[in-house]
């Protein structure tokens, strides 16, 4: 496919991926409010409870029947169509990103996947894997036992950020992680939610008990989505970090920070309840801060700050400068960053430099000097190392960033 095309195409459907997927967690994160602060009616048997707000000046009241409302509404909604327009837009994106250009954004060097065709095996793999692990999971009698249930899922979902990474590309490891987890929701709303409410909407319209077993599981099933929204959205905003996905141990600092969100949502669920419990923020405010502080990079060596020709940093400059001309420096950038960021980029997969980034020589590596050293750095340009970026190389181009500071 023609990159301009592609270009558009992943603009397109990642702007609508956004939308739906904005509908659906707000729809979720509402519907979690007003079932947890429902106020019990003494005065009406057939109400569990109500809840009562203000917006958009005006007052609302939300009423939770104990089955039904003896008139049943000509005009009922479900909730069910924003959580599949999200999967079906997030896995268009992951076709279009990662599959058509596996080569770029799949593989990276030192991972055991040699083939485009490998590395979208492997995707695929791990997405109906981890769907049909948990389905079997919640299944089964071990979704009774709440607590126990969670550690399993957890220690299930570590598992998964190791596999990841240890086969595919960071970046696509953290980004596959979200599409997991967030086609676990999506499995939760049609597997269970949908098929529950219907058999419920079914037996009360024929007036029959509906059947409290299938009820409660996909009230398990709705609450647990609830926890999985944060770490999903981390998971999605991850590709923007290489701080994060690029370290040896990103695995565990995904799965870290993940679980810190899990843990921060749990405060939220019981504030519902006017239960305020400041530990469950505190925690995770820590557990982010252990993260923060392990993934800190090493700090450079610093320059001498005098000379004995007066100047400062003048002989660091000189020393870099006898080891790598600037010729030899934009003969570097233009190999291993030129390949995308140039006007034209050499590589197919793109029409235009990606953010707009412009390396063709020394002079834009120092007026982008910021984002340049993270990204050469941290190791995470070029993306999977398609140009077989030299680890002295890439130390001489750092060597340039710091001595010409």
């Amino acid at each position: 496919m023609d990159p301009y095309w592609l270009e558009w195409f992943e603009v397109l459907f990642r702007w609508l991926h956004l939308l739906v997927g904005v509908a659906w967690i707000g729809s979720s994160l509402h519907f979690v409010r007003v079932d947890r602060g429902l106020e019990p009616d003494e005065g009406d048997p057939s109400v569990q409870g109500r809840f009562w707000a203000i917006h958009g000046g005006g007052v609302y009241q939300f009423t939770k029947f104990n089955l039904a409302p003896k008139d049943w509404p000509t005009n009922l909604h479900w909730s069910k169509w924003e959580a599949y327009t999200t999967w079906m837009t997030g896995i268009t994106l992951l076709v279009l990103i990662y599959y058509v250009r596996a080569d770029v954004y799949l593989m990276a060097a030192g991972k055991p996947l040699v083939t485009s065709g490998q590395a979208i095996a492997v995707s695929l793999v791990l997405i109906i894997g981890g769907v049909g692990i948990y389905e079997a999971l919640i299944r089964s009698r071990l979704a009774v036992h709440t607590r126990s249930f969670a550690v399993l899922v957890a220690t299930l979902i570590l598992g998964l950020c190791w596999l990841a990474d240890y086969f595919l590309a960071s970046r696509a490891a953290f980004i596959h992680v979200g599409v997991v987890l967030g086609s676990i929701m999506v499995g939760n709303v049609f597997f269970g939610i949908i098929p529950a409410q219907k058999a419920f909407v079914a037996a009360v319209q024929q007036g029959q008990a509906p059947d409290q077993a299938i009820t409660q599981l996909a009230r398990q099933r709705s609450f647990f989505n609830n926890y999985l929204t944060l770490p999903v959205l981390l998971c999605m905003i991850s590709l923007h970090f290489s701080t994060l996905y690029q370290n040896a141990w990103g695995f565990l600092g995904l799965f870290t920070l993940m679980l810190a969100g899990a843990i921060a949502r749990h405060f939220f669920n019981l504030r519902h309840l006017n239960i305020v419990q400041w530990r469950y923020l505190v925690v995770p405010g820590l557990m982010a801060l252990i993260v923060m502080l392990l993934f800190r990079p090493p700090e450079p060596m610093e320059q001498p700050s005098t000379h004995l020709d007066g100047n400062p940093a003048a002989e660091s400059v000189e020393r870099i400068q006898v080891a790598r001309s600037e010729a030899e420096i934009d003969q570097l950038v233009l190999t291993h960053c030129g390949n995308c960021h140039a006007t034209p980029p050499s590589h197919p997969g793109f029409s235009a430099p990606p953010g707009g980034l412009l390396f063709e020589n020394h002079q834009d590596l120092l007026a982008q000097r910021a984002r340049a050293a993270s990204a050469i750095g941290s190791g995470y340009m070029p993306l999977g190392n398609s140009t077989g970026f030299q680890a002295a190389d890439r130390r001489d181009l750092m060597e340039f960033l710091i001595g010409s500071q």
